[in-house]
């Protein structure tokens, strides 16, 4: 006997994530507005800083700019809406907002990815290649190195939604606090031919692996340069060393994501399950300023000056 789904058009979803952080609402509204608002601050400040001092308009600092403006993009994409979400008597997201969403945080994970990427190649000339720095870090590869860092992902990730786009749906509640691709994917009627979209998310998945087997080779073998010179190793520390944790930081963030969506058990605490799907838009775009801003000493000495003349 055929199975019989029910297969109404669905033109919203609802965020079903949100039943036990909703009893703490005023709480939690409070502490994502603080930090939404902190990353606003330090990201917008770094970005201000490296843009009107001519001094810092170098390959690092405009990767580092491009970091940060990826950063606030992609807070963008999930703060506002969430913010509203905790006010609201009910937590429920458009069609079309729930793909723009899932863009939106694809998009910006995988465009982190590639900037790391980017910078691991700029390090790798900058320290083993010194020579040839200057002449292949031009103005013009480095307007390419970070068109790749955003067209790629953006290309890569408006075919994963037009596909998405064309499944038929049977369940609209989405177990998360945000819309993320995959789990949208999951909502298809049994019946709905998903091969595509998991055959295209595989070749996505290999193109970032990829990316990130590069940044982790570039590092191995900087390492090993840099143990053979004390100059070496010096340089290394102040320019390689934020952004190893970024990295360090960011793979186990994205990996213990991905790992959760899939494995995880639902005995879990569900704050425990927010906690874990909100981290990649917590700990990075609030770290990497900082942490860039207080280690690189060209960054660190413009900040102390504008303070101490804002004192004044």
């Amino acid at each position: 006997m055929d199975h019989v789904y029910n297969v109404s058009p669905v033109t919203v979803f609802t965020l079903a994530a949100f039943n036990e952080t909703l009893n703490h609402r005023l709480a939690v509204f409070s502490l994502s507005l603080l930090c939404y608002s902190v990353i606003l601050v330090v990201n917008v400040s770094l970005i201000m800083t490296i843009v009107f001092d001519e001094n810092l308009h170098e390959p690092m600092y405009i990767l580092l700019c491009v970091f940060c403006i990826n950063g606030v993009y992609g807070t963008t994409g999930f703060y506002p809406k969430f913010l509203v979400d905790l006010l609201s008597s009910s937590q429920v997201i458009s069609y079309a907002g729930c793909l723009c969403q899932a863009f939106v945080m694809y998009s910006f994970v995988c465009s982190d990815t590639s900037i790391l990427a980017v910078m691991a190649y700029d390090r790798f000339l900058a320290i083993c290649r010194p020579l040839q720095y200057r002449s292949v870090m031009t103005k013009r590869r480095i307007s390419e190195l970070v068109l790749f860092s955003w067209l790629t992902p953006f290309c890569v990730f408006s075919v994963n939604i037009l596909l998405t786009s064309r499944l038929t749906f049977c369940d609209a509640n989405i177990h998360r606090l945000f819309c993320v691709n995959w789990l949208v994917v999951k909502l298809a009627c049994p019946d709905t031919d998903t091969v595509v979209n998991n055959a295209f998310a595989f070749v996505t998945m290999s193109v970032y692996i990829c990316h990130w087997l590069f940044v982790v080779w570039t590092y191995v073998y900087l390492v090993q340069t840099c143990l053979r010179s004390k100059e070496d190793r010096a340089k290394f520390m102040q320019t390689c060393l934020p952004n190893v944790i970024a990295l360090v930081t960011f793979f186990v963030i994205v990996v213990s994501d991905i790992m959760h969506m899939r494995y995880a058990s639902e005995d879990l605490p569900q704050s425990f399950h927010n906690f874990v799907a909100m981290a990649a838009v917590i700990v990075p775009p609030l770290m990497n300023p900082l942490l860039y801003g207080f280690k690189m000493n060209k960054i660190r000495s413009r900040i102390l000056l504008l303070v101490h003349v804002r004192r004044k």
